[in-house]
This record gives C-alpha cells, structure tokens and sequence, in this order.
C-alpha cells in the first residue's frame, strides 16, 4: 500500500503528512471563516436592537477569527508550494 496521495501538479505525489497538514488548515481556515460570519451576523443583530458596544464587541470578535482565517490561508499557501516544487 503506497503512502502517498495524488497532489503535485508534475504527477508525482505527495506524502500523506504533507496532505494531512493541508487538509487540516483547510479544516482550521473554514472553522474560522466560519466563526467571523456567525460573529458578523450577531454584530448585525446587535446593531438592529440599539446596542453598538455588543455589536462592537462582535464585530472585534469576527476581525480577530479573519484574521485567525488568513493565517490558516498562508499556511495553505506555503504547504501548496512546497508542494509543487520539483
């Protein structure tokens, strides 16, 4: 049984390890992602009911899973290089 997964854009593959990595900050990036729409939602609900510090508090929340989100999305990114070296 081969431990290797189909991945590298010349045909070759790569290992399992380095797939696994990049399905897991695919994995964290959509949790995230996930997260900032859910706390943006929640700011949009704050906003409708008068509050703006619950909303400010919310919308600080989303900022921060983004910014979590693009982290993730850098990671993927290097791992996506690596990769398709030769």
């Amino acid at each position: 049984m081969s431990n290797t997964t189909p991945g590298k854009q010349d045909g070759t593959s790569t290992s399992s390890k380095e797939a696994q990595q990049t399905i897991e900050s695919h994995k964290t990036a959509a949790t995230h992602h996930t997260e900032a729409a859910k706390h943006h939602t929640d700011a949009a609900k704050h906003h409708e009911i008068g509050d703006p510090a619950k909303a400010a508090e919310s919308t600080n929340k989303a900022k921060e899973h983004a910014s979590l989100a693009g982290n993730s999305q850098k990671e993927i990114e290097t791992q996506n290089a690596k990769n398709t070296k030769m």
